[in-house]
């Protein structure tokens, strides 16, 4: 499954990349509750669905985010700068599932606006 969500900013990709470091997670998104331990590009994070690891890769246009031991292989980026609107920020959220609990695909949801929402209005 997917989810999509789009924020508006001027920020390019290397403003986008200094800003969002691990952290700070939690400030981008409400369902990330309470950063435990971090390193460079990694962290232990108390989120909704847990306590789980994050791990950020460096992608072009962002950074994309991995929940290695998440039992639905949870991944979202968050990229600028390429089509269908490269003008915004795109936030991508995926899990390896074809079909999920309604009330878990609702917190997907919410957890992709919420990054969206965090970002809109960012100026660099």
């Amino acid at each position: 499954m997917e989810f999509f969500a789009f924020a508006t900013s001027n920020w390019d990709e290397t403003q986008l990349k200094k800003a969002i470091s691990m952290d700070r997670l939690d400030s981008f998104a409400d369902s990330i509750e309470k950063v435990l331990q971090t390193d460079k590009d990694w962290g232990n994070y108390f989120t909704i669905w847990g306590e789980f690891k994050i791990i950020r890769i460096d992608i072009k246009g962002g950074y994309r985010f991995v929940m290695p031991h998440c039992p639905n292989g949870l991944t979202w980026s968050v990229t600028t700068g390429y089509e269908p609107y490269p003008d915004k920020i795109n936030i991508h959220t995926t899990i390896n599932r074809k079909e999920q609990d309604p009330d878990f695909v609702e917190t997907l949801v919410d957890f992709t606006n919420e990054w969206a929402d965090s970002l809109e209005g960012m100026h660099g």
